[in-house]
């Protein structure tokens, strides 16, 4: 009896043992199958990813995308630098603002300075009859410059000119122009203007621009 149970209990132990052996062989097998699918998987992911870029917030831009992207950032400046380019643009008209208006006053302060200077000598008992006659020439003289400028002046803008500033020196004219280049028909006219009201031969007449 003893011997049969032997017996059986080997004969169970080797069914055993070959339950396990098969399980273990399936086990590797599907094992396998995933590790071979899931590199088949990966690759083909790579692959199709082709000529993407990655950003780092995960979203894919293909080349097409990009290419667009860069066109419409080449084609306007963001916002930031038209912010750059206006102050720029503000900041020189600014300047000359500045420089046209400083340099009337400082013309008219000139002028009434001298204006001053020969009302003390009318003004004054001690000086000859042919003193004051000559300083009131001299008055007569600048209200008619001061006059023929403001004239010129305006004459010239009507012609398009944003600004103009004019000085005279005995009998050269220097004008500037607020512009940023003039041409050879507009210095012409300019010149053809100061010539009429001022009486100054056009070789005295220096044009430059600002």
């Amino acid at each position: 009896m003893v011997k049969v149970l032997k017996k059986n209990q080997i004969i169970i132990y080797a069914i055993a043992i070959m339950l396990v052996t098969i399980g273990y062989m399936s086990y590797s097998m599907n094992v396998e199958q995933v590790a071979e699918t899931s590199a088949k998987e990966e690759i083909n992911q790579v692959a199709g990813i082709g000529d993407a870029r990655l950003v780092s917030n995960n979203n894919v831009i293909t080349d097409e995308e990009e290419a667009s992207m860069d066109n419409n950032s080449s084609e306007e400046p963001n916002n930031e630098s038209k912010e750059v380019i206006n102050q720029e643009g503000d900041l020189v008209d600014k300047e000359k603002d500045e420089y046209y208006t400083q340099s009337r006053l400082d013309r008219e302060k000139m002028y009434s300075e001298m204006l001053e200077s020969y009302q003390s000598i009318m003004a004054n008992a001690d000086v000859s009859q042919e003193q004051k006659n000559n300083a009131q020439q001299e008055i007569n003289k600048i209200n008619s410059q001061r006059n023929s400028i403001m004239i010129a002046e305006n004459l010239i803008k009507n012609k398009g000119f944003k600004d103009i500033i004019i000085f005279i020196n005995n009998q050269s004219v220097s004008a500037v122009v607020r512009a940023d280049k003039i041409e050879t028909a507009e210095v012409a006219q300019i010149q053809s203007i100061i010539q009429r009201e001022l009486g100054i031969d056009i070789q005295n007449i220096h044009i430059s621009n600002k």
